[in-house]
């Protein structure tokens, strides 16, 4: 099938998974404008591979009350935009066995990075993506995460939980209103970036050394998006996906059709 579009707007591009995506897009003929919080990250990328070819812009997600202006900057420096991929993401301990250990800020913060803030943008994307003639992409980092549950993780596995589910009702609702917009979803197990490293999780040792190899990982992802495919679950994410989602997913169908009926008899 082919990955159709020509230019991709990448927000978490500075590392890990977004990084080594937006290589693999440049390197297949792709035009990439990568975003992230650090600006010294994102010019290497330019000059690794051309102004011609790369584009970027700083921006923090969690700057909610910007992303409005932020998408209508980008847009209208590059209104060919046809594929978004939302990517940021931050992964925390919560040990409620010592709540006194607990930081709400970091609780706050997490859930903000990983659901409140893709939903901003969501909002603020939709317009540009949905008026367009030729097909376009939203696609979302979740994680295996967002359907079985890391004790350790707690709020990271809520709020990628959240996500999947918020991506679910924005398919089905976009589904008849924009049918030229594919809603993806990536759904990664762990995979060696600085997300589990010391600094960002310092409980762990040698956590950037954890899971999938980075490579390994964004080989079988790229293939997902070529063949089109609107769930992509990586490695070991990919069993758990189908024992999981498959059958959740027919029960919300049923019970979506009823709820729709009850409403429809009731509007009646």
């Amino acid at each position: 099938m082919g990955f159709d579009y020509k230019k991709v707007l990448l927000i978490g591009a500075t590392s890990g998974i977004g990084a080594a995506l937006a290589d693999t897009l440049v390197q297949n003929g792709v035009f990439v404008i990568g975003v992230g919080r650090r600006k010294e990250r994102l010019e290497s990328f330019v000059q690794k591979h051309g102004s011609g070819k790369t584009d970027y812009r700083v921006f923090d997600v969690n700057d909610t009350h910007e992303a409005q202006s932020f998408v209508d900057e980008v847009f209208t420096a590059h209104p060919d935009i046809s594929f978004v991929f939302l990517n940021s993401g931050i992964q925390r301990g919560l040990d409620f066995t010592n709540p006194s250990t607990v930081s709400l800020d970091t609780f706050e913060h997490e859930l903000k990075t990983n659901y409140t803030a893709p939903v901003h943008l969501t909002k603020a994307l939709l317009p540009y993506l949905t008026r367009q003639s030729n097909p376009t992409a939203l696609a979302y980092t979740t994680t295996q995460l967002a359907l079985i549950t890391l004790n350790s993780r707690p709020n990271y596995g809520a709020s990628k939980a959240a996500l999947h589910h918020f991506i679910l009702a924005l398919r089905a609702q976009l589904s008849k209103s924009a049918p030229n917009l594919k809603v993806i979803e990536v759904f990664p197990p762990a995979v060696q970036t600085e997300l589990h490293d010391s600094k960002n999780q310092p409980d762990l040792k040698n956590g950037d050394q954890i899971g999938m190899p980075l490579k390994d990982f964004t080989e079988e992802l790229w293939e997902g998006l070529k063949a089109g495919r609107e769930d992509v679950p990586v490695g070991s994410a990919r069993p758990i996906w189908e024992a999981i989602e498959p059958g959740r997913r027919e029960e919300s169908g049923k019970f979506n059709d009823a709820m729709d009926e009850a409403l429809t008899d009731f509007l009646a």
